[in-house]
């Protein structure tokens, strides 16, 4: 096979990102330790691009040197491929669930997890008779204080694990109901905790409300979060009862056991 000659100046990124999943690739045809040699001329690539660019995937986990000039895949792609299948049960769990939850009250339905200092939407359910705009879509990002299912996440926390991000964050707001300050975030949060479901006051988007109800695995841990959006005029608490009762039916079908 023909070895790429890596000693041209200005390599694009791109074909950077293209050796390294080819190298992943090849790390991943054998279950035990390659040898470098092996490695290159199995990627059609010289050996010391080979080497330079495991070195880079050592340095952040995606592979292993058991031995001196020997690599395999590392734990991280593990780490990150539980995460993804994590994620992927919690949206196979909920769909229909959403589904029927949305027939029902004809409103955006959210299914969200946390990513960070933010909640990420991973599915919805919703038509056009909803009468309002999608305007976050699967895969927005929004701050965990301006958002019910944020709040959730946050109630779940311990006070020193609360202050840290209100530091990090800053608490800043996005209309003139957002919580910005810390005292007012950490009573919301009391009652989140009391009240076991949490709402958006028009916090995120002005004329939107939200409630949200938490998801658990079978562990008992706060995986996701699942969401009414609707005109704030036409959020009804009668929701209330069949959104709980949906996150309950997608908890059971992760495991969980109250």
């Amino acid at each position: 096979m023909r070895k790429i000659d890596i000693e041209t100046p200005a390599t694009p990124s791109v074909q950077v990102i293209e050796r390294m999943f080819t190298l992943l690739d090849v790390l991943a045809s054998r279950e035990q330790a390659m040898p470098l040699k092996e490695i290159s001329e199995k990627a059609g690539l010289h050996p010391s691009t080979t080497h330079r660019i495991l070195n880079d995937l050592a340095t952040g986990r995606f592979v292993d040197r058991p031995q001196a000039g020997n690599y395999r895949l590392g734990m991280r792609l593990l780490e990150l491929g539980n995460l993804v299948k994590n994620r992927l049960n919690v949206r196979d769990a909920a769909l229909e669930p959403m589904r029927e939850l949305h027939r029902i009250t004809q409103q955006p339905v959210n299914l969200s997890m946390r990513q960070g200092d933010e909640i990420v939407y991973v599915e919805r359910a919703y038509s056009e008779r909803s009468g309002m705009q999608v305007i976050r879509a699967i895969g927005g990002h929004a701050p965990l204080h301006l958002t019910s299912v944020g709040k959730l996440f946050l109630a779940a926390d311990d006070a020193q694990k609360i202050r840290m991000y209100a530091t990090r964050t800053g608490l800043s707001g996005h209309t003139k109901n957002s919580l910005t300050q810390l005292g007012n975030l950490e009573r919301e949060l009391a009652k989140v905790r009391r009240d076991a479901f949490a709402t958006d006051n028009e916090e995120l988007e002005l004329g939107v409300r939200c409630m949200a109800a938490g998801i658990y695995d079978d562990q008992g841990k706060l995986v996701a979060g699942l969401s009414i959006s609707a005109p704030a005029s036409r959020l009804e608490d009668t929701w209330l009862p069949k959104l709980r009762a949906t996150a309950e039916e997608i908890s059971r079908g992760l495991g969980f056991r109250p």
